[in-house]
Parts: structure tokens; sequence; C-alpha cells
């Protein structure tokens, strides 16, 4: 924000659940926006907005006179809260995923770009400082030719899921972020699941990948692991780049061979060793701060560092193909959407 002139952007909340509570923190403390409405049906049972009255609906949120709202509600709820937003022309990020299948990403994707509103998805693990700066060293070919990307995305069961799985909850995070950090595209999935913990949905899920650049991936995620792992492993020809998103951390293991072995340009690998090993210094701010400052100046028409409802359904369609593969026992590749 360069303008301290600016009137602020009036900023609404629908969701006031274990997420909600956090953006509810975050909005009250962003520069240039006042959170003017919040709204549950079912009040505010972690007290995270004191002095607000809690609203029933979206239609109340939108009678308030807001600017943007920010969708923190069950997912099986996104479609029709965020439709009638885009109705009411209200810019609006809606909490990972999109949507809670593939054709419900599709209309509220369409909803949003026709009527030139701007329209996000949260999927903060894109904002956290080691994924930030991972990215980054990457596109300037610290690691060279990408060859593999691993993530372990593990721990102990949340009580606040009710309407989807671990892969709809957790391990879209992982194909976000992969097809991001590698900026390219699942070409196909095969996944495998289970459920050990008596619920409809599955708790657990392996996940081998290849993404259209022809980089290999591995995601394993799940509920039930008596500790927390958040942890992303990007190999390429020179070496490795690890980050724990849960620390905040990046790591590079460089492939000692890669500056020494200079073998004739017919060789078929030129070999790894273990190289130098550098934890480079971040800056590590909150993760959900920095998505709000990023969609605030993306309706202010100063940035465009959000993750677009277009990539949102991208991931929707990934999602869908990986537990189609579970499903089935199949290879599948993710559905590219009209026009493809």
């Amino acid at each position: 924000m360069t303008d301290q002139t600016r009137t602020p952007l009036r900023a609404g909340l629908i969701g006031l659940g274990m997420m909600g509570r956090h953006h509810a923190r975050n909005l009250r403390a962003l520069e240039g926006v006042d959170l003017v409405a919040v709204a549950d049906a079912y009040g505010d049972p972690h007290g995270a907005a004191p002095g607000y009255e809690v609203l029933p609906d979206v239609d109340a949120l939108i009678d308030a006179g807001i600017d943007y709202a920010v969708v923190a509600v069950p997912t099986q709820f996104h479609k029709d809260v965020a439709l009638r937003l885009a109705e009411a022309g209200v810019h609006t990020l809606v909490e990972k995923p999109l949507a809670f299948d593939i054709s419900e990403a599709e209309e509220i994707t369409a909803a949003y770009e026709e009527a030139g509103l701007v329209g996000a998805v949260g999927y903060i693990e894109r904002y956290n400082p080691a994924l930030q700066e991972m990215r980054r060293r990457i596109a300037e070919g610290q690691l060279g030719e990408i060859y593999q990307i691993t993530t372990r995305r593990q721990g102990g069961f949340p009580a606040r899921i009710a309407d989807v799985g671990v892969v709809k909850d957790l391990a879209t995070h992982d194909l976000d972020l992969t097809a991001w950090v590698a900026q390219s595209s699942y070409a196909q999935v095969a996944a495998t699941s289970t459920r050990r913990s008596g619920r409809e949905d599955e708790d657990m899920v392996s996940i081998a990948g290849r993404l259209a650049s022809g980089t290999i991936t591995n995601h394993l995620v799940n509920w039930l692991s008596p500790f927390k792992e958040r942890v992303t492993v990007v190999t390429g020809e020179n070496g490795a780049l690890i980050g724990d998103t849960v620390n905040a951390d990046l790591t590079f293991i460089a492939n000692a061979e890669a500056d020494t072995n200079h073998w004739d340009h017919m060789a078929s690998f030129r070999g790894v060793s273990e190289g130098d090993a550098i934890r480079y210094a971040l800056q590590r701010t909150e993760p959900l701060a920095t998505e709000h400052e990023a969609f605030r100046d993306a309706v202010l028409g100063q940035g465009s560092n959000i993750v677009t409802m277009r990539e949102g359904l991208h991931t929707v369609r990934t999602v869908e193909a990986v537990l189609e593969s579970a499903r089935e026992g199949t290879v599948v590749a993710p559905d590219p959407g009209p026009g493809a």
C-alpha cells in the first residue's frame, strides 16, 4: 500500500470456524482494510469477532455494503455463497478448495470472470516464506532441470473436518503448490487411499504423478500420523531444495558432481554426490497475512500475486483425477477442461 489517504476497503467475512477465526484476526489487522461485517449461521464459537454482530447469512453480509468478502464456510457451501457474492458484484477470496467438484468450480470461475471481479482461492502454502523462496530460486535456474518433486503432509486428525476427506482438505495444498513451484500442470496421477478412522471419506492417500514438463511427483498425505510434517523436496540436476513449511525453513544441498564432472556430452548420467548444504535465512512473515495483503492489492489493482479461481479450478480437476484413480485403481489424466 502506497496511498495512505485512500478510503479503507470494506471487507466482510462469512464463516467463523477454525479457519475463519484466523481470517478475522488478519482482516482486523490489515492496513487499508476495515472488517465491517461477519456472518455465520452458527454464531462465533471461537470468539473471533468480539464487538461484531454475527449476521446470519451471505445476503446480510452483502447488505452491510462490502467491497470484498472472504468465504470460510465448509466446502459444500462454497458454490452458493460465492455465486451470490458474484451476483452482488463483490470481489471474493474463497478458502481452498474452490468448490466441492469440477462443475461447481467451473460455475464459480465463470461467474467471476464474466463479471470482471477479482476472485481468488486461499491456498495459504503458496505464501509460506520457504516455498516463495524455493519457487524464486527454481525459476532462476538454481537446480537446473527439475527431476522430481516430493511432498509429505502428515499429522493428526482435525476435528474441524466434516464434509471432505484428506484429498480435498490436505492433498489439494500439495497438488497446487507442486504445479506452482514447477510452473507446470499435472499430466497424470496414480493414487491409493484408505479409510482407517471409521469415516466415509479417505484419511490417507499416496499419490504418484507426472507433470506436463516431465517432472515426476510423489505425495504422502494423511490424518493418521502422531506427528506434524509439512515437507517439500525438489530435486534437480544441480542438487535439491528442501522446504519445511512448519518452520518456514529452506535448505539447499548441492550436487557436488554438477560442477566437477565434465563428462562427454554423450554420457547418459553425470553422477551425483552430496555437496555443500546451506540453510537460508528467511523473513518469517505469517503466510495468511501475506495472502490477505496480496488479495487486498489485487482488489486495488496494485498487484496480481493471488491464486486465481482459474488456477483453483485446475487444482480441483487434479483432485478429482486423484479420487478417480484411487477409486478405480487406474492412472488418470486430469480433465484439461473445455478448449484445451
